[in-house]
């Protein structure tokens, strides 16, 4: 979830860089971030993460706030297992998944109703709620199980590895990013996702921290890095020196996006070919989408 927030970056944000991502010649590949938001809108109801992941027909496609019930097959997994992907996941934190709520409406949630016991997602394995949400009705109704991070791809696959940011102290979730490395047209690529916390908690701590690790991990090949990143596209870039934004699009809130919190960067000999931010597709973030070209 991304905190509500007007854009006082300044940044650009109301077209995309490009008007779509239309094939190029050559080696190319085709990625898209989506934040799923577990599979549901903030009232509990469910939306139909395959079927929006089948129509990004992504080379790489990275999700966050994948949702993994308690003893049943994930959100990743199941995207996978249907459209042919490899699935490289890892867990960030656990709690409780609601259902539809009784009074929900026409609006994606309640009018920003982040706190309270009127929840979608519950996550407490890292910092407990109090006792008037865990004694609520919606909480006891609530499903346990794991919400995470996951990189798909249907390139080959030559590597993989985690990289652990930890969790800050106001936090909900621990933070990580999973680096995969693939092959395009026999050419190694690092594909890193990952989904950062916020800016109020302290998230330039772990920017500070990704952009070292992650610079050791690509050395100075071509390498992407995707996700959730809560924050805007000026300061991103300002945190992670060396890094290029490949799309520059609005993509939340998902019914009406005034800010980008969704990004893909590039670093070393891969450019932009296009982006754009997708239409809504359950989520209250809107998918975001670039082609880039390896050069």
């Amino acid at each position: 979830m991304a905190a509500a927030a007007n854009n006082p970056s300044g940044d650009s944000v109301a077209s995309s860089m490009n008007d779509g991502v239309d094939e190029v010649p050559g080696r190319s590949l085709r990625i898209v971030n989506f934040n799923v938001h577990a599979g549901i809108d903030g009232w509990g109801r469910p939306f139909d993460v395959v079927g929006a992941c089948a129509a990004f027909d992504a080379d790489v496609l990275v999700l966050e706030e994948s949702w993994t019930s308690d003893g049943q097959k994930g959100t990743a997994d199941e995207v996978a297992a249907t459209l042919g992907y490899a699935c490289i996941e890892h867990p960030l934190a656990s709690g409780r998944r609601a259902g539809p709520h009784p009074d929900a409406n026409g609006r994606w949630m309640r009018s920003f109703d982040w706190r309270g016991a009127s929840h979608a997602i519950y996550l407490d394995s890292e910092r407990p709620f109090s006792q008037r949400v865990t004694s609520s009705a919606r909480f006891e109704a609530a499903s346990p199980g794991t919400w995470g991070l996951a990189v798909l791809t249907r390139l080959p696959v030559v590597g993989h590895e985690v990289i652990e940011l930890g969790r800050l102290r106001r936090d909900r979730a621990r933070r990580a990013a999973i680096v995969v490395r693939v092959e395009v047209d026999g050419q190694p690529v690092a594909v890193a996702g990952t989904h950062m916390s916020h800016l109020s908690y302290g998230s330039p701590i772990h920017f500070r921290r990704l952009h070292r690790l992650l610079g050791d991990a690509v050395g100075h090949g071509p390498a992407v890095l995707v996700g959730d990143m809560n924050l805007w596209g000026p300061p991103l870039v300002a945190l992670m020196p060396g890094w290029r934004r490949a799309v520059k699009a609005a993509t939340w809130p998902g019914w009406r996006p005034h800010s980008q919190v969704d990004h893909v960067l590039l670093r070393g000999a891969v450019r932009a070919v296009g982006g754009r931010a997708l239409p809504t597709a359950g989520s209250d973030h809107r998918p975001v989408e670039a082609l880039v070209a390896l050069r």
